[in-house]
């Protein structure tokens, strides 16, 4: 039984099946997948906002602590210096496919397709995330290099989103972060006298961080990621870092083990809530999001990346120009992150066609992994 749990995490099967029921089920009975989505379920909360707004609180909480293991004394990005390549790269994954958005736009668009430049702009990261994983493995240093670059990447997106396509109706509320910051700060206190329970963490540093992302009008799913770096985690003394400490029962090391299970297997729901688009009309804008996506991404990533590489600033070690090159490749899934910011750029026909060069972008897990056979990526455990 656990061989298969195992095979099926590995894999990203639960990820992969919520996708592809998402996507049957809205093109098969629209109706019925907008009623279920939308519909009311625990505590007068809708599916899509029970499994966006507080299932992928969790989700991201997982990534939190492969990039705080990442920064512990041999991790892949200690020393910290490590780090600045891929917040460079993260740059570059930002620029790039917004010049190519509006490149592409003046020779082959119009302007009433200048708006759709944000939509290829961030990275999807549970599906980058896995599609990683499972191309380099678990241990390769690139999986942590991407999932840094992936949430600094959509930390960016949330500003793109909040200045330059803002809800009229929910304008982004800033006061409401002092929230968040109070969070931080009980984490820290907690840190400080040593409390063990990663439910003190969850309920006295989370739930204000959550809130205050919330009513300021911004992702509440990465609440977690402020507080989790706070959790007491061992480090043996000879500088190794803690996933090589036996028998580890640190507060951290708990709250992954208990909750790995359950978020890998609950992203299934992930898939359906998030993949489920009506096919429309292939136009221009189709080919504007995806093109910037695929040639944006990996490149400006790749470019960016080189560039500090050229100024100082290292790869992590046992990454090279090659897998640099792949993981920028994975970097460019930006489905349900694009397909958010194409609800919010266009309406009508033109929104359509722009989401379904988001949906398309599911396609370049295919070029990552034949890339990395290409390569010759060696996959480390």
């Amino acid at each position: 039984m656990q061989k298969t749990i195992n095979l099926l995490r590995e894999f990203s099967i639960p990820l992969i099946s919520g996708v592809v029921i998402g996507l049957i089920w809205a093109n098969v009975s629209p109706d019925t997948y907008h009623h279920i989505n939308e519909s009311k379920w625990l505590w007068g909360l809708d599916f899509h906002f029970l499994v966006n707004d507080i299932f992928m609180v969790f989700f991201f909480a997982m990534a939190a602590i492969e990039i705080t293991k990442s920064f512990l004394p041999g991790g892949n990005l200690n020393p910290v210096r490590k780090a600045i390549n891929p917040i460079m790269s993260t740059f570059g994954g930002v620029i790039g496919p917004a010049i190519v958005y509006v490149t592409l736009n003046y020779f082959i668009g119009s302007s009433d397709l200048a708006n759709g430049w944000g939509i290829p702009t961030a990275t999807d990261i549970a599906l980058a995330w896995l599609l990683a994983r499972f191309i380099f493995g678990a241990g390769h240093p690139a999986v942590s290099f991407l999932l840094l670059l992936a949430i600094a990447d959509d930390g960016i997106g949330l500003l793109i989103i909040a200045i330059f396509y803002p809800d009229l109706n929910n304008p982004v509320a800033p006061l409401w972060l002092l929230l968040l910051l109070a969070g931080i700060c009980i984490a820290y206190m907690l840190r400080r006298f040593n409390i063990r329970s990663y439910w003190a963490y969850l309920i006295c540093g989370g739930v204000p961080a959550w809130a205050g992302l919330f009513k300021a009008h911004m992702h509440p799913a990465l609440a977690l990621v402020f507080i989790v770096p706070f959790m007491p985690w061992p480090v043996k003394s000879t500088g190794e870092i803690f996933e090589e400490v036996k028998d580890d029962h640190s507060t951290m090391a708990s709250f992954e083990h208990d909750w790995k299970t359950i978020v890998d297997f609950g992203l299934l729901f992930f898939g359906i809530s998030n993949a489920g688009v009506e096919f429309a009309r292939i136009s221009t804008a189709t080919w504007l999001v995806f093109c910037s996506l695929l040639i944006g991404k990996t490149f400006g990533i790749f470019i960016l990346g080189r560039i500090g590489m050229a100024m100082g600033f290292p790869l992590p070690d046992r990454m090279d120009s090659r897998s640099l090159f792949v993981a920028a490749n994975v970097a460019a899934l930006g489905l349900t992150v694009a397909l958010f910011v194409a609800g919010q750029a266009f309406t009508g026909d033109v929104q359509g066609a722009a989401k379904m060069g988001a949906l398309f972008s599911a396609g370049i897990s295919m070029c990552a992994i034949t890339l990395s056979r290409v390569l010759k990526i060696e996959k480390i455990e």
